[in-house]
């Protein structure tokens, strides 16, 4: 059974950092883009980062600059590094594992910002 599990998430003050993790099992982890969500309360979710297979990486344009994302594929493991955090970063973050038309998600981890 695929299970992606993030962990990490907490309670941190405006400028602090956090580092997420998320761990994944049942998959062959290299092969997939591994993606970065949140969802706010009363928002959409939304894209935060992304890392391909490859290694490439994309950004919310909100986030460049402040946020990471890196991959360990001999641990299926991938990393959401998380700088000078935002009241507005408060949210539910995801991790998300795409290939082809498997697409699996985590359970979410909450990351509270305070000002």
């Amino acid at each position: 059974q695929v299970q992606l599990v993030e962990s990490g998430g907490g309670l941190v003050q405006a400028g602090g950092s956090l580092r997420l993790s998320c761990a994944a099992s049942a998959i062959i982890f290299s092969r997939y883009r591994m993606g970065w969500y949140r969802q706010a309360p009363g928002k959409q979710r939304e894209l935060v980062a992304v890392i391909t297979s490859g290694g490439s990486t994309d950004y919310a344009d909100s986030v460049k600059g402040r946020f990471t994302v890196s991959r360990d594929n001999a641990k299926s493991t991938g990393f959401l590094q998380m700088n000078s955090l935002k009241p507005e970063d408060t949210a539910v973050y995801y991790c998300n594992a795409l290939w082809g038309n498997r697409n699996y998600w985590g359970q979410g981890t909450q990351v509270t910002v305070s000002s």
